[in-house]
């Protein structure tokens, strides 16, 4: 049971799902342009967090619980979707490390900031829900939640964490993070970083799936 975990097994699931999210969502990506654009603008930015964040939230643990039941009326589907993962996260990582090495434009402002509510709000469950990316790193929350069993609330929670994190960052930090991130130069350290990252959990999946 969640509650009945020990500290170090709650706090290990919680730190590698955050490390997770992290390495999943701390990407260059219209959801993070939109973001910065209107946190700069300073237009509904706090409704634009909160419909973003309750979207990952949802998303993430109908993924990690419901694809654990999937699996259970599927047995071979975990070994599946392990595999797979391994692929993605592959797949993730080279692309990270070519950002990385390849200059860019770095950061692509949205094109206009949303004067109404409605409109900002929208926009915002847009951004999220109509990127592809983003079903992607859910469905891999999803089949990374397997490797911890009871814990894998904790993990959960840790992936939402950085979501929390990284959306905080992005909005309240517009004002700071906006000039920085329009050097190419700072896009291609945190890709940098992100391919070390997904690379090791590439591997560690791969050993786990074995």
């Amino acid at each position: 049971m969640f509650f009945s975990l020990p500290f170090a097994a709650f706090f290990g699931a919680w730190f590698s799902g955050a490390a997770t999210g992290m390495g999943l969502f701390a990407a260059v990506g219209a959801q993070s342009a939109y973001i910065l654009r209107q946190g700069i603008l300073r237009a509904h930015l706090l409704g634009i967090l909160a419909v973003c964040a309750l979207i990952d939230a949802v998303c993430i643990l109908a993924s990690v619980f419901g694809m654990r039941a999937l699996s259970a009326w599927l047995p071979g589907l975990t070994q599946v979707m392990m595999w797979l993962g391994v692929a993605f996260l592959g797949w993730y990582a080279l692309q990270a490390a070519q950002r990385a090495l390849r200059p860019g434009k770095g950061l692509q402002a949205a094109e206009q900031g949303v004067r109404s509510r409605r409109a900002a709000l929208l926009g915002a469950a847009g951004f999220t829900l109509l990127n592809p990316h983003f079903w992607l790193d859910i469905v891999l929350v999803g089949s990374l939640s397997h490797g911890f069993e009871e814990a894998r609330l904790a993990f959960a929670i840790g992936v939402i964490t950085a979501s929390v994190i990284w959306l905080s960052l992005l909005g309240l930090g517009s004002r700071v993070f906006a000039p920085l991130f329009a050097s190419p130069r700072a896009w291609r350290v945190l890709d940098g970083s992100i391919a070390v990252l997904m690379s090791a959990l590439a591997m560690k999946m791969a050993a786990a799936a074995l």
